[in-house]
Order: C-alpha cells, then sequence, then structure tokens
C-alpha cells in the first residue's frame, strides 16, 4: 500500500480494513480488472480507491501537476456521487490529488472551468459525463482506471448507452473495476465487453446478508403503523435514522405528523431542487435534524454519519429495495437496525420479500408507551450529566436550590424538565383488534360533528372519504359514526374520545387531502337530520308487484291476442310463401329443365301488363281521374 494513503487510513481511524478492502487491495492482483460483487455498506468506496492506487499513481507516493483526469469514477446519483468524492478526498490528500466533480443539478459552467485547470480524479454521474463529452470540455484519452460504482443500479436507470459511450471514449489500455450488489447476466455481458481477463471477486459474507444489521418484524394493527413509528422512534432514541416511505405524498404525511409530535424532521422526495436536498442532508449531519423521510429513489447513495435506525414505514416493493434500504445502516463495521412496519394484513407479504432477500427477522409488537417510558428512565439515570462536574461559576447557584428546596422536590423538577424535551408515546391498538369485526350494536355514545369540503356535487361517496379521514386522522373506524352528504359539504361524526388526537394529527390545516379540509361545526343541519339511514323500505322505488299492474304491461295473453301476432295460419295462409305445388313445380320460384339445370322461370306476359320493377310491378299513384293515391292494398314496400 502507498504509504500516503496508508497515513490517511491511519488518521481517520482505521485499524483494520473491511473484508472488501482486503480483497481489492490485495497485491497479487494490482492493476488488473475487477468485477466485484459486495453489498451497499461494505466500505467498496475506500476498498476501490486502494485498488486503483498502483494504476493511477504508478510507483510514487503522490501525483504531479493536474491535467487530463487519470481516473474516472462513475455513480448513478449525485448524492452518491459527492458522497464518493468526500470519501476519495482525504483518502488521497496526503498524495496531492486534485479532485473534479460532473454531476447534474450542479453549474456545468463551473465544472468545464475545473476540468479546463486540470484534475487527477473526476467523479461523476453518466448523464453530465456525456454532456461535457459531446462538448468537448473533457479528455478520457490519459484515463488510467475507470470505476463503475453501483453499476446495477446504473443499467437498471437507464444508463445502459451513457456507460458504453463513456467506456469507448476512454483510454482502451486502462484498468476497468465494476462494483455491483448483484452480477445479473446484464453486468456480466457489459464486464465481458469492455474488461480484460478480469478477476472476479465476491464478498457477500454467505447466504447471510447485512450481518451487521439487525431485522425486526414490528406487526401493528391496521391504522396504527404512525403510532408505532414514533415509539420506535422514541424507544431508540438514534442520533440518526431514517423513515422510508414508498411516494412522496406519504413522505410529506409524515413529515408533518413527526413535526407535530415534536421531532426534528427533514424530507427528501423527487420534488425537492438540488439546494434543498442538501440543506436537507447538512441538517442531519450537523445535528439540527435527527429523522429523515424519504422515498427509495431520493435516498439512494446518501451516507449519514451515526445512522443507527432503518424503519420502512411502508413494505418495500422488492427484496433488492428493502437490501438497499437497510444498507444505509450497519456501515463499514458499525451496528444497526432496520425495523419493517407490517400490518397484520401484510404479514404473508412481508415474509415473502425477506424470504426472497435472504434475511432473518425477529417478529413482535412495537414498543407500548410504558416500555417507551421506561427505557426513557433507564437513559435519564445513567445520563453523565449526573457525574460530570459543574463549572465553578455555578457553585453559588447550587448552593441556593440546595439550600431552598428538598432533595425531593429537586428530583421531581429533574424529571419535568426531562420529559418536557421529549414528545409523549403514543397508545397502540390490540394487534388483533381489526380482526374482530363484529357489527355496533351498542349506541355511538358523544360526538362531535366535522365538514369536509365535497359535497354530492363533486361525486363524495362514503367508500372514498372514509379511508382518507382515517388515515389523515390517525383514527380507526370504529370511532366514525355517521357521515350525511349535502351538496358542497360532507357531514360525519367523530367520537368524543378521539377528536383530540384527531385534530393533533390533521394539524393546523385540518388537510386530510389535497384539496380536502375539515372544519368543526356544532352539529348537524336539520335538513340533514331527517335524512334516512341505512338500506331502503322493501320494494325498493315501487309498490308491491313493481311498476306494473297484475299481469305486467300486457293483458291477460300478452301484447297479442289469442293466436299470437298472426292470424290462425301464422303470417301466410295456407301453403306459405309458396304456391301450393311448392319451390320445384309449376308456379315455383325456379324449375329443373331437361338438361338438368336450374333456370328461373319464365311467365307468359299478357297484353296491357307493364314491365315490373326491381321490386315487382310499378304501383300507380295517379288515378284515371287524375288523382294522386296509391293504388292496390296499403302494405310495406321496399325503396
Amino acid at each position: 500500500m502507498k504509504q500516503t494513503l496508508a497515513a490517511a487510513l491511519q488518521a481517520r481511524g482505521y485499524e483494520t480494513l473491511t473484508p472488501v478492502q482486503e480483497a481489492v487491495a490485495d497485491p497479487a492482483i494490482a492493476g488488473a480488472d475487477l468485477l466485484v460483487s459486495a453489498q451497499t455498506g461494505s466500505g467498496k468506496t475506500v476498498g476501490f480507491g486502494l485498488a486503483i492506487a498502483p494504476a493511477i499513481l504508478g510507483d510514487a507516493e503522490s501525483f504531479g501537476a493536474a491535467g487530463a483526469p487519470e481516473a474516472l469514477i462513475i455513480a448513478p446519483t449525485r448524492e452518491l456521487a459527492l458522497q464518493v468524492r468526500r470519501e476519495l478526498s482525504w483518502l488521497y490528500a496526503e498524495a496531492g490529488a486534485v479532485m473534479a466533480s460532473c454531476v447534474g443539478g450542479m453549474d456545468a459552467r463551473t465544472e468545464r472551468r475545473a476540468l479546463e485547470r486540470g484534475a487527477h480524479i473526476v467523479v461523476a454521474t453518466p448523464g453530465r459525463l456525456c454532456d461535457h463529452l459531446r462538448r468537448g470540455a473533457l479528455d478520457l484519452s490519459q484515463v488510467k482506471a475507470v470505476v463503475l460504482d453501483e453499476a446495477d443500479q446504473m443499467l437498471d436507470l437507464g444508463f445502459r448507452e451513457d456507460l458504453e459511450t463513456i467506456l469507448e471514449a476512454s483510454n482502451p489500455e486502462r484498468q476497468t473495476l465494476l462494483f455491483s450488489a448483484t452480477v445479473s447476466p446484464q453486468i456480466a455481458q457489459l464486464a465481458q465487453r469492455y474488461q480484460r481477463d478480469s478477476q472476479r471477486i465476491q464478498v457477500q459474507g454467505g447466504a447471510k446478508q447485512h450481518s451487521d444489521i439487525e431485522y425486526r418484524a414490528v406487526i401493528v394493527a391496521q391504522g396504527d403503523q404512525e403510532n408505532a413509528i414514533t415509539n420506535l422512534l422514541r424507544f431508540h432514541e438514534a442520533p440518526n435514522a431514517i423513515v422510508f416511505a414508498n411516494t412522496r405524498a406519504t413522505v410529506s404525511r409524515l413529515v408533518s405528523r413527526l413535526t407535530n409530535r415534536g421531532f426534528a424532521v427533514v424530507g427528501l422526495s423527487g420534488e425537492l431542487s438540488q439546494d434543498e436536498r442538501s440543506h436537507a442532508l447538512q441538517a442531519m449531519r450537523d445535528g439540527r435534524a435527527r429523522v429523515c423521510v424519504a422515498t427509495d429513489v431520493a435516498a439512494r447513495g446518501i451516507d449519514l454519519p451515526n445512522l443507527d435506525l432503518v424503519i420502512h414505514a411502508e413494505l418495500p416493493q422488492s427484496n433488492e429495495a428493502l437490501l438497499h434500504r437497510s444498507g444505509r445502516t450497519g456501515r463499514a463495521g458499525r451496528k444497526g437496525i432496520s425495523a419493517l412496519i407490517v400490518p397484520l394484513r401484510d404479514r404473508k407479504k412481508a415474509e415473502r420479500i425477506m424470504r426472497f432477500a435472504k434475511v432473518e427477522a425477529e417478529w413482535g409488537e412495537a414498543p407500548s408507551a410504558d416500555a417507551v417510558l421506561e427505557r426513557d428512565e433507564a437513559r435519564m439515570l445513567a445520563d453523565p450529566m449526573w457525574t460530570d462536574p459543574s463549572p465553578e461559576t455555578d457553585a453559588a447557584l447550587v448552593t441556593q436550590i440546595t439550600e431552598k428546596y428538598s432533595a425531593e422536590e429537586i428530583a421531581q423538577a429533574m424529571v419535568r424538565q426531562w420529559r418536557s424535551l421529549r414528545s409523549a408515546p403514543e397508545e397502540l391498538l390490540p394487534v388483533d383488534a381489526r380482526a374482530e369485526k363484529a357489527p355496533r350494536t351498542e349506541p355511538f355514545g358523544p360526538s362531535r360533528w366535522f365538514t369536509v369540503t365535497v359535497g354530492r356535487e363533486g361525486n363524495a361517496n362514503p367508500r372514498w372519504l372514509l379511508p382518507k379521514i382515517c388515515r389523515a386522522g390517525n383514527i380507526t373506524r370504529e370511532a366514525l359514526g355517521a357521515i350525511r352528504i349535502a351538496d358542497e359539504l360532507t357531514y360525519v361524526e367523530i367520537a368524543d374520545s378521539a377528536v383530540e388526537g384527531f385534530l393533533e394529527a390533521l394539524g393546523p390545516d385540518m388537510e386530510v387531502a389535497q384539496g380536502l379540509v375539515m372544519e368543526q361545526v356544532d352539529g348537524l343541519p336539520e335538513e340533514l337530520k331527517s335524512a334516512p339511514r341505512g338500506p331502503k323500505k322493501p320494494g325498493g322505488f315501487k309498490k308491491e308487484g313493481g311498476f306494473k299492474k297484475e299481469g305486467g304491461f300486457r293483458k291477460e295473453g300478452g301484447f297479442k291476442k289469442e293466436g299470437g301476432f298472426r292470424k290462425e295460419g301464422g303470417f301466410k295462409k295456407e301453403g306459405g310463401f309458396k304456391k301450393k305445388e311448392g319451390f320445384g313445380g309449376p308456379g315455383g320460384f325456379k324449375r329443373k329443365s331437361e338438361d338438368g339445370d336450374f333456370e328461373r322461370p319464365r311467365r307468359e306476359r299478357a297484353e296491357g301488363d307493364k314491365p315490373k320493377g326491381k321490386f315487382g310491378a310499378k304501383k300507380s299513384f295517379k288515378d284515371t281521374d287524375g288523382a294522386h293515391k296509391k293504388a292496390g292494398p296499403k302494405k310495406h314496400r321496399k325503396g
């Protein structure tokens, strides 16, 4: 190992290397192309920093003057790229490396000026790197090492063509390193095309994934997920925690709920600008925030210090997503907890995801309110403030307090002060509470009425509205009474016992969903009190017997007289449409000639007969005296 790099590791507090770092830094494979399978958080950033050192430094211990890039690191997201740059900056600081980054969301002109000044190592995302290549701002002909970090994610995000463009534009004699959590057929094909005699390194730690992460499956009653998240955060009191959700809407709701409960929270979702994301992450790093609520894509590649707790507010969509989420904690030898919030009805889905991910979880319920308070007491008694010496300037104040108040009064004040700085834990529903679906037989009891800004004109429907109210107000269906829909508003009855928690969960804006705002009212309007509840009277809108009198729309015998629509004999007279002799005899439609062929029958025309038209003989509309009328009996005619 280069002495400058060894000194940097020692200054950083490294005593031993992780398995992936030891494997890629092996002198026996120095300078070789590598295809490495390593888990997220295994220390691979420092690992490939050590692996490319022989290629970019050669026999020297430090770099010379900066010019065209000598090393290129490609990452799927800007957060991961910036994280890689920070790691390599301290690792190569003693070697005098000049770093540059090219990532989306940053000023491209500033990046081009940095490239013109020269850089030894460039860290970039594929899209921005291709943009600089097309503009001629980047020369890759002198690159000695190329690293593709999280190669599987870059292919999943559709960067295959960009990666091929970059690799084909770089020095063909380079060292190429591919780091991927899994080696799919696409990764193997990429390695076969752009690597030369690559060495395959797999450091998965056997069948057990993330050995430094303790997985827990927290079973909760339906609708009680947010209370369980609150108690988990309070129970563990992690220096930093991240809560994963599947949608931006859920991220916004959780940020609002946790903020109302007194947590220092930031949110990360795709709608944020780069500056907003950077400020949110910086708040987590400097301690201004301790909880980050994020979607999978927004949190990809972020590395937060002291991140000891990961909570899956919603189950991940796949086993790969579970591993990537959980990999935010337990990094580089640190221990961490990954807790899945599992509603009772989703237990089988959670078991299937964990089975495919090859992880084993400890099943249990969320910490109760009593368990949280008990943990608070233990933390308070173990706090160093009891034994840390106080400065001499406080001696006079301490004497005044001990002379004025008894030991019991001082302890009570201390307990009140300790608990005032923390949110109260939540009371959780029994896990099987929703399994009992017995109909309500007792009166609803004391209640209050609220309005929602949607009514019959907005197609309001109780089946659509009820789950939104329960979710936003963190209540169960049992807390809801009657629902009355007017033209412009919907009136909702909520049990008195649930109103306080309902208002706290909604917050000051009282918004249950976008465009739906609730407001407390004195009661139900008189015109709605008389509205019928429950099913209609037997028989619906019709009297007994339906819309028809006895016998239906028809008299006895139906629409027809006896004999149907036709007189006896049907539509035809005796003999049908044909003459008595049938189709083949005289007067039929056709006859058989002597030679066996069928021919159209001919009828001798009497003198004075007019030729028939297309639909038979023409009828005259003039009588002999010139009057216009139809001749013959009235009947249907075509044409």
